[in-house]
């Protein structure tokens, strides 16, 4: 939830195809995301890159025409020389060539300037990346506080709704708002839950003594250490000569990489619960998402595609595996909404951006040119300044979830949330539903209806006929 996307759509027309260049409606992101933001910062820096290397190739010119004009200005002086008769006449072509060197000298002049605000605009591409970064760290910290509460082991439904999506939203605005501090990767998650009663602040003593939860915690506050450091680099890197950047971004990405390596530690993740382990995900995809942007930052767009290519199946079957794990009803509660923000808004936001990347490289030449000289000024992308609010807000994915409850069973639930990561899942679904239907001789469950319905409908129509044979076995018994 690092960021609010907002910003007026674009398209850039060119022979091979349509660039879309901002989301057209405010979107509030899952942890994990702040995707769109560097879509939009990596197609600005592409274009300024692509500016300056014009500009310098204009400066090759010029510089030509100024040697060209001194070899004139040469000759002439030479026929001044030699060629006494021919006084009036050269004098007129030196005050022609003088011209000309004046022509040249404005040139250089107004080259001059474009580098100078081919400078600025990239001061101004480090501050919006900065302003990204410094949201990304913040989330990455809410994210791993709270696993102060989830703990270990299972945790009860009480320490679980202390650290749902929504209250998740809040603690993130809380410390964008400066109103609790990230300190070794953790928050003061008492001070931050005092209002939620007295068992809330039990069970953070409880997990805190904890002597399993102690190593982790170890763990962790060394891998957010390993990601700070590495996006301050990045932030140093986007000011710095390009030869520098480079080689910064360079070790950034061996820091993350690191970083990467103790949360993905299998070790940590045998024992942990299915809230504690998609918690600790959260935090790996977006360590996996910066190392998918310091490709981009270096312009190395063949690298970016495959990356973001496997975060997208990376978190598909992270998810799947941590849906799987689920245990209870109050880890439920917990894991579907978060699992529908991240199949709604982090997944689609992913491929968004792997599709622009493969729509950039698609592109020739002659064609990159008119992605130069594309407005992209033009595009808004901010913070959203209304996040305050919308964190007070329940999350959509919250209501849709209580109104889903209504209508269905756990186990439905649980295989709704695995539709929405292996589709492949539901299709093997319709079509026991269908051969069962047809057995029973309900007509209306073709596969053609069934692939029109709903993940719910097809759920429910599952786990009933499952019960239905279930139940016939036993009578046969």
């Amino acid at each position: 939830m690092p960021l609010i996307i907002s910003g007026a759509g674009k398209i850039v027309r060119t022979a091979g195809g349509y660039a879309v260049t901002a989301v057209s409606r405010k979107i509030p992101l899952a942890p994990l995301v702040i995707g769109t933001q560097f879509v939009a910062v990596a197609a600005q820096m592409f274009q300024t890159h692509k500016a300056t290397q014009g500009t310098y190739r204009r400066i090759d010119k010029v510089s030509g025409q100024v040697q060209e004009v001194s070899e004139q200005v040469a000759g002439v002086s030479e026929q001044v020389t030699g060629v006494s008769g021919q006084v009036q006449e050269v004098s007129e072509q030196v005050a022609g060539v003088s011209g000309q060197v004046q022509e040249v000298s404005e040139q250089v002049a107004g080259v001059g300037e474009q580098v100078e605000l081919i400078d600025l605009k990239l001061q101004d591409l480090s501050g919006l990346t900065q302003a990204g970064f410094q949201s990304l760290q913040a989330s990455v910290g809410v994210l791993q506080a709270s696993t102060a509460v989830i703990g270990v082991g299972v945790a009860a439904g009480v320490a679980l709704s202390a650290v749902n999506l929504w209250q998740t939203m809040k603690l993130r605005e809380d410390v964008k708002q400066l109103r609790l501090e990230v300190k070794d990767g953790f928050i003061d998650l008492k001070e931050a839950l005092k209002g939620q009663g007295t068992e809330i602040l039990q069970r953070i003593d409880q997990v805190a003594a904890d002597v399993e939860f102690r190593n982790h915690r170890t763990i962790l506050a060394i891998a957010y250490g390993k990601f700070l450091q590495a996006t301050e680099l990045i932030k140093l890197a986007m000011s710095e000569d390009i030869s520098i950047r480079n080689n910064d971004l360079a070790i950034a990405k061996g820091m993350l990489a690191e970083a990467l390596a103790n949360y993905r530690n299998p070790q940590l993740l045998s024992d942990t619960s299915a809230a504690g382990k998609l918690r600790r995900m959260e935090c790996a995809w977006a360590i996996e998402q910066t190392m998918a942007l310091t490709f981009q930052l270096q312009n190395q767009l063949d690298a970016v595609s495959p990356c973001l290519s496997h975060l997208q199946s990376k978190i598909r079957q992270d998810c799947f595996n941590v849906i799987n794990s689920c245990e209870s009803e109050d880890e439920l509660d917990f894991l579907f909404p978060e699992i529908k923000r991240i199949h709604d808004h982090d997944l689609v936001v992913l491929e968004s951006w792997q599709n622009q990347i493969d729509w950039m490289r698609s592109l020739p030449e002659s064609e990159l040119k008119l992605l130069e000289s594309a407005e992209f000024s033009n595009l808004e992308v901010t913070p959203d300044t209304n996040s305050a609010t919308t964190a007070l807000a329940a999350p959509p994915e919250q209501l849709f979830y209580e109104k889903l409850k209504e209508k269905s069973h756990p186990q439905s639930l649980q295989d709704q949330m695995i539709y929405m990561m292996k589709p492949e899942l539901r299709r093997q679904h319709q079509l026991y539903i269908s051969q069962k239907a047809t057995s029973a001789g309900y007509k209306s469950l073709v596969p053609s209806n069934l692939q029109q319905a709903s993940d719910l409908a097809v759920a429910n129509l599952y786990w009933y006929f499952k019960a239905r044979d279930e139940s016939n076995a036993e009578a046969i018994a």
